[in-house]
């Protein structure tokens, strides 16, 4: 007799008094916006996000022409804003819940739309410009740069303007003849004593994820692109560091995915924003659900609540010093007061987080 399917997984309860007396007003913005979205029709509420401290502070470290001063894509260590690019700032400031038609939000957005432009232009590469001129890392600078603005507009919610489209689709034009070859299983080529990707090597990148994860009309459109990348991003991440052959040189590639990001529970635990992306960008590209050890993963994390199904960090989570570019604007939402440990600081952003991921990956919410 076969075994009866297993019971789908219960409603996820979200504390959501204890986030609108505790949290930041960005993330009681967020979390009402998500969970209840009729009193978020208020009039009141629409200026709720603009009570951020930290909005106020990366608004005030704008430059005139919507650029930060940190280039493009660099990111602080900890909890700092000093040094902070131009796409992760823009990003961060949509977490906060931000109108991307806000003035100082318009401006950063032309940019972003004249990034998208297939083109080799080194004007705008900013701290990715090499030291002495050459083609292939100014090549490779603006491929990473349109990704990395191609997601911040997919989250700004352009997907319908042509211009992204356009990028998208040449961006999915590009990889999928690599997901189509053996390239995919076996990537690596051995030069000297490491093992390196060959210049061909057209992987996805962690942007890339993220524009599809804001972009679900173009996604529908792609289906057999789609496919595709299930089956890369649930293969095993190989042990090698990701090193790409480009030109003559060889250059670290940390932006290119090479398989699944959390097969384990450590992997999970040493860089929580990361993982609440990955976990974010996998339910909303619709993936997750389809996936068995994301979904443990996920209730793992759920089960870290206590009695009150706030977020409480266990002893083997680790909040990393500096963390990639792509994940940077998830972590934190919340104002951090100083002398606060940043572990606390995060209860109600991961809480938020939380409850966010189950709701995209199709699980019932119940507000408490």
């Amino acid at each position: 007799m076969p075994a009866p399917p297993p019971l789908p997984p219960g409603p996820v309860t979200v504390p959501m008094s204890w986030l609108l007396r505790t949290a930041s007003p960005s993330v009681q913005f967020r979390a009402t916006k998500a969970f209840w979205p009729k009193a978020v029709s208020d009039a009141g509420w629409a200026t709720v996000p603009y009570a951020s401290r930290q909005g106020w502070h990366l608004l005030l470290m704008q430059d005139g022409d919507g650029q930060w001063p940190g280039g493009m894509l660099t990111v602080p260590a900890g909890l700092s804003l000093e040094g902070i690019g131009t796409i992760p700032a823009y990003r961060r400031l949509l977490e906060l819940g931000w109108d991307p038609e806000s003035p100082a939000l318009s401006s950063t957005k032309r940019l972003l739309f004249r990034l998208l432009a297939e083109d080799d232009d080194p004007s705008f590469l900013a701290e990715m410009m090499p030291k002495t001129w050459d083609d292939d890392l100014i090549k490779r600078g603006r491929l990473l740069l349109r990704e990395a603005a191609a997601a911040a507009l997919a989250q700004a919610g352009y997907e319908s303007d042509p211009r992204l489209r356009g990028a998208a689709r040449r961006l999915v034009d590009r990889v999928m003849p690599f997901l189509k070859s053996p390239l995919a299983q076996k990537p690596w080529i051995r030069l000297g004593n490491q093992h390196v990707l060959p210049a061909e090597v057209t992987a996805p990148s962690f942007h890339l994820l993220v524009m599809l994860g804001y972009m679900p009309h173009f996604r529908s459109e792609h289906y057999e692109f789609m496919d595709r990348l299930y089956t890369y991003l649930t293969q095993p991440w190989p042990r090698q560091q990701p090193v790409q052959q480009v030109g003559p040189h060889l250059i670290e590639q940390p932006h290119l995915v090479l398989g699944d990001l959390l097969p384990t529970r450590n992997a999970m635990d040493a860089d929580m924003a990361s993982s609440l992306g990955w976990l974010e960008v996998m339910a909303r590209i619709g993936f997750l659900k389809k996936h068995d050890g994301w979904c443990k993963l996920l209730d793992r994390l759920l089960d870290d609540r206590d009695r009150k199904h706030v977020w409480t960090p266990p002893r083997s989570v680790v909040m990393p010093e500096r963390v990639p570019a792509w994940s940077w604007p998830l972590l934190p939402l919340s104002d951090p007061t100083f002398g606060e440990p940043a572990d606390s600081a995060f209860s109600a952003d991961v809480t938020f987080r939380l409850a966010l991921i189950a709701q995209l990956s199709g699980r019932e919410i119940e507000l408490i």
